[in-house]
């Protein structure tokens, strides 16, 4: 069976521009930055095909080597999107020169056909054989929604991204193949240094492109999918004010974390802190003032606690710290850093004064939830406002 060359990679420049209009209503404006790349890859696929599809006369030289950087370009930006999807990976510099080195040096050896068609088809296959290792390689800390994830309780559990990597694997890896296959084939074969040509490698090559943007689409999408369910279900445990979990969340992960140290016999306590005086905040300043103090409160919370522990909003003013392997001497420790940073930042930033008390409950071989812990850490918190305020309590009857 023999294919009509020309109108197969004049078929790829209409299916690359559909891709990239139904990629960008999908996503909409306000796309996170990894599907604003992943957009701008199926962009520049279009405009590399278009400028191929075009590439005859005395313009030919300028427009091949334009598709080049085009095409190159739009790999270097399919790679940054699954960087920020999945977590940094090698090859960050090697992305960055190809984009700029590959396009310069084919435009410069144009006429050297054999030496330009290998050189574009080797750093082509070497943005996407990085493309697979990003793909195959482990998830790292994923880097979307614009800021970088974070680790420990108080992070949402990440989704599966199987399916879509799966996809990208599937289009990617034929077309890597065979544009090495090209390349090489290319040094041996001066008649190949056209895409357009009527020659099997040129139609299966296209036919594999064909297959490789429908199935990137797809990946593409199921990845947006992803991340939006992923920032969605961050939406729903985590209080809009503070940043920091909310109270049903809070309670939900700390059945791990009790679970956890019940299993190794490690100590754990509950810190609950409550803001002094928010009642007489909102009197004076307003509002939007008191809004700004919680904010402020979540802000240096999440600041000073250890790495591990879980913070989150468990109140209108309250809020509480489950310390992982915590001894005596952390709550102690959490309570001076919190007043020291409140004191370098309230004044400055909010006009006024911020102070909290707060008590702290140790986990007991009786203790079934965090109820348990919580009923003991509030007695203290009240027996501390009941004392002055500003002052952290243990439990009745704990030995520090």
């Amino acid at each position: 069976m023999s294919f009509d060359n020309p109108t197969l990679f004049k078929l790829l420049l209409l299916q690359a521009l559909t891709a990239a209009v139904l990629m960008l209503v999908l996503t909409g404006r306000h796309a996170s930055a990894a599907t604003r790349r992943a957009v701008g890859f199926l962009g520049l696929q279009a405009m590399g095909w278009l400028m191929l599809a075009n590439a005859e006369g005395g313009a030919g030289r300028l427009l091949m080597s334009l598709s080049m950087l085009a095409f190159s370009a739009s790999l270097s930006l399919l790679w940054w999107a699954l960087r920020l999807w999945l977590g940094p990976q090698p090859g960050r510099v090697l992305l960055i020169l190809a984009p700029l080195l590959m396009p310069l040096v084919y435009a410069l050896q144009f006429e050297d056909s054999t030496f330009r068609v290998a050189w574009a088809h080797g750093w082509l296959s070497l943005q996407l054989a990085l493309i697979i290792l990003n793909l195959v390689a482990p998830a790292r800390q994923s880097l979307t929604l614009d800021r970088p994830a974070k680790s420990g309780p108080n992070a949402p559990h990440a989704l599966d991204n199987r399916r879509w990597r799966a996809l990208l694997l599937c289009a990617v890896v034929p077309v890597g193949l065979l544009s090495l296959l090209r390349g090489g084939m290319g040094l041996l074969d001066p008649q190949l240094r056209s895409l357009l040509m009527p020659a099997t490698i040129n139609s299966v090559l296209a036919l594999s492109l064909q297959w490789a943007l429908t199935t990137t689409l797809l990946g593409l999408i199921l990845a947006w999918r992803g991340e939006t369910e992923q920032e969605l279900a961050h939406l729903a445990q985590t209080d809009g004010l503070t940043g920091l979990v909310d109270a049903r969340a809070f309670a939900a992960r700390t059945v791990d974390m009790i679970s956890m140290a019940r299993r190794h016999r490690e100590p754990l306590a509950l810190m609950i802190l409550d803001i002094d005086h928010l009642a007489a905040i909102n009197a004076t300043h307003g509002m939007e003032a008191g809004n700004k103090a919680l904010a402020l409160f979540g802000s240096c919370l999440q600041t000073q606690m250890r790495l591990g522990d879980l913070a989150g909003r468990i109140g209108g003013e309250e809020f509480g710290v489950l310390m992982a392997r915590c001894e005596s001497q952390g709550p102690q420790a959490l309570d001076k850093r919190m007043r020291e940073t409140l004191a370098r930042r309230a004044v400055s930033e909010l006009g006024f004064e911020l102070n909290f008390s707060a008590g702290w409950a140790k986990l007991r071989h009786g203790d079934r939830h965090i109820q348990d812990l919580m009923r003991r850490a509030e007695t203290a918190v009240y027996e501390a406002k009941h004392a002055g305020r500003g002052q952290l309590y243990a439990e009745p009857g704990l030995e520090i």
